[in-house]
């Protein structure tokens, strides 16, 4: 559930060439990347930033109103986000200087896309790796490191046999998983008559993780199955 987590990073594309711009987005987009933010100066760049604090950013060297290597020394004084430089100017100079202040990796333009994706996501792996997830649902996040759901500001702690039954759902998203499952994730090797405490342990999960528990988003029935957790993003 890794990829989970890490596609729900916001990542930052910073280049003045439009078409290039909505290029890499749709790359990311159609491998799972939803959220991500553009900008096609220097300034823009650091408003962006400021403003929504993103996890990751592809910085073009030549812009407008300066060039990446000033713009990564300004992101530098409020955020140590991995930065990948993606541009045109191929010289060893160039790539010695942005990995001197920083950056993660360096791609010359043209590049391939599964190149990109590739580059973007060892990245990823490597900064986020000992990070613990907030998973994000429609209504609350999901906090796994302290097991315990946050919901309108409020933080509610959850039991052993719910964190267990989330975890379950969780490592399975957007996927069915039976009764059976379930039942074996909280109750052990013999978790047969255990059906009715599940129901009633769901129902106490959707008190805590739904805006409204009688009408579920998150945490679905598939009728004559078992559940699925869907998650947001």
């Amino acid at each position: 559930m890794e990829q989970h987590y890490l596609k729900q990073k916001k990542i930052l594309l910073v280049d003045d060439e439009k078409e290039l711009l909505n290029m890499v987005s749709d790359f990311l987009r159609a491998d799972g990347y939803s959220q991500i933010k553009t900008a096609g100066t220097v300034a823009k760049a650091i408003t962006t930033a400021k403003a929504w604090k993103p996890d990751f950013a592809i910085l073009d060297v030549m812009l407008p109103d300066g060039d990446g290597f000033s713009l990564l020394e300004q992101l530098r004084l409020f955020t140590e986000m991995p930065v990948l430089f993606l541009t045109a100017r191929g010289e060893d100079e160039d790539k010695i200087k942005g990995l001197g202040l920083g950056a993660d990796d360096y791609m010359v333009k043209p590049f391939l896309p599964k190149e990109l994706l590739l580059r973007v996501g060892i990245i990823l792996r490597r900064y986020y790796k000992e990070e613990n997830p907030l998973v994000q649902l429609a209504g609350s996040q999901l906090d796994f490191s302290r097991a315990e759901v946050i919901k309108n500001g409020t933080h509610l702690p959850l039991t052993a046999k719910e964190y267990d039954i989330l975890q379950a759902l969780y490592r399975n998203a957007g996927r069915i998983v039976t009764i059976d499952q379930l039942c074996e994730a909280a109750w052990g090797d013999n978790p047969f008559g255990y059906e009715n405490s599940l129901m009633a342990h769901i129902r106490r999960i959707r008190e805590k993780i739904e805006e409204n528990p009688s009408k579920p988003v998150s945490l679905i029935t598939v009728k004559g199955l078992g559940y699925k957790l869907v998650l947001e993003g």
